[in-house]
């Protein structure tokens, strides 16, 4: 019997301005399998988002919300099908972007690292599909 082995993001990127958050979800996420890597810079987000970039994890509550949502924005511009999970213990303030785009995922906190890795394999799970078909 053949069992399908589940989808492993390339990449996961991972912005929070609490170094504990930032290497606790990291070290996590690469003891799963996932390639992670973090940033306490939200300047930094864009620019860390590469074509092999799956899902970047903010964690909005350290930044100001002008910040965030243009953040959002601009990775959405940069790579339409990114997940962009938002980790806040404010979920009502960004639940906007969640209703915009159904590549935002607003989590309140507090969550476990289970439930972040649970929501980008879902995601890519999703992904997946519409990467193998020809013409989609």
């Amino acid at each position: 019997m053949h069992t399908r082995k589940r989808a492993t993001p390339q990449q996961v990127t991972i912005v929070s301005a609490n170094p504990e958050t930032l290497d606790g979800l990291q070290s996590y996420l690469q003891s799963a399998g996932v390639a992670a890597r973090g940033t306490r810079r939200l300047e930094d987000c864009s620019e860390m988002t590469a074509p092999f970039t799956v899902a970047i994890v903010l964690f909005p509550d350290d930044f100001s919300t002008e910040c965030i949502l243009r953040t959002v924005h601009e990775v959405g511009a940069r790579g339409p099908s990114i997940l962009r999970l938002l980790v806040t213990g404010h979920p009502k303030v960004f639940e906007v972007l969640a209703k915009e785009c159904e590549q935002v995922v607003v989590v309140p906190r507090p969550v476990w690292g289970w439930a972040i890795l649970d929501a980008i394999r879902a995601h890519v799970d999703d992904e997946t599909p519409k990467l193998q078909r020809p013409n989609g």
